[in-house]
């Protein structure tokens, strides 16, 4: 077991919470660990909005391209690759943790196998309205599509022909989505995320700006997390 203080960010997808931790990263000179389960897998780039290749490489990324579609993946498993991972970083580098994938938050701050506390745990997460989340989910969408989702899909397939269930239930891989099924599917998504850290955490709210998580950070933050 590994112990670490970290910044913590959690929110729904679309929020602006990755642009917001890589500013903040950037500024305190801190490696970057994704608690988003779809970007484990390898080839998933554009359909997940994963990070630029030269953003992965400038952070020292955790939990990305930890997997290929074709394999199962946990949050046991998330959570030993980030324990491989942080085993990485220098202790006297800070860490910086975002994602909107509550239940690998959950498994850092409490354990896998610990009982839930009341109240659950405490920690940041992006409060937004849901209709600025519906249009920039929109706009994603858009580019998404112009940078060849549809190619990226087809070539993903033909590679694995047998995907498992964890990388099957990945927006916007699935045979015969269109535009408008992603977008349902991903709003529908961002309100689930919204309600998982409603009720399944001690909500931090904070608005999506950099300022505000930046002052969050510097009162409540960092937080002890435990890397199995």
């Amino acid at each position: 077991m590994t112990e670490r203080d970290a910044y913590i960010l959690a929110g729904p997808t679309a929020s602006g919470k990755s642009a917001i931790a890589a500013s903040l990263a950037r500024e305190m000179g801190a490696r970057i660990l994704s608690a988003d389960s779809m970007l484990v897998y390898k080839g998933m780039d554009i359909g997940t909005a994963k990070p630029p290749r030269a953003e992965i490489e400038e952070f020292g990324m955790g939990g990305v391209d930890v997997v290929t579609p074709a394999e199962e993946f946990s949050s046991g498993a998330w959570l030993r690759a980030a324990a491989k991972w942080i085993r990485t970083v220098p202790e006297d580098v800070p860490v910086v943790i975002v994602g909107g994938t509550g239940l690998y938050f959950s498994a850092l701050l409490r354990g896998l196998d610990g009982e839930w506390k009341n109240p659950p745990p405490e920690y940041p997460v992006i409060r937004i309205d849901r209709a600025v989340v519906r249009k920039r989910i929109a706009d994603r969408l858009d580019d998404m599509f112009m940078a060849g989702l549809e190619d990226e899909k087809r070539t993903l397939h033909e590679r694995y022909p047998v995907w498992s269930k964890t990388a099957s239930l990945a927006i916007g891989y699935r045979e015969g989505d269109d535009r408008d099924k992603i977008f349902i599917r991903t709003c529908q998504l961002a309100k689930r995320q919204d309600t998982w850290f409603r009720h399944q955490s001690t909500p931090l709210y904070v608005d999506p700006t950099v300022d505000a998580v930046r002052e969050c950070w510097r009162e409540k933050g960092p937080w002890r997390v435990k890397f199995a």
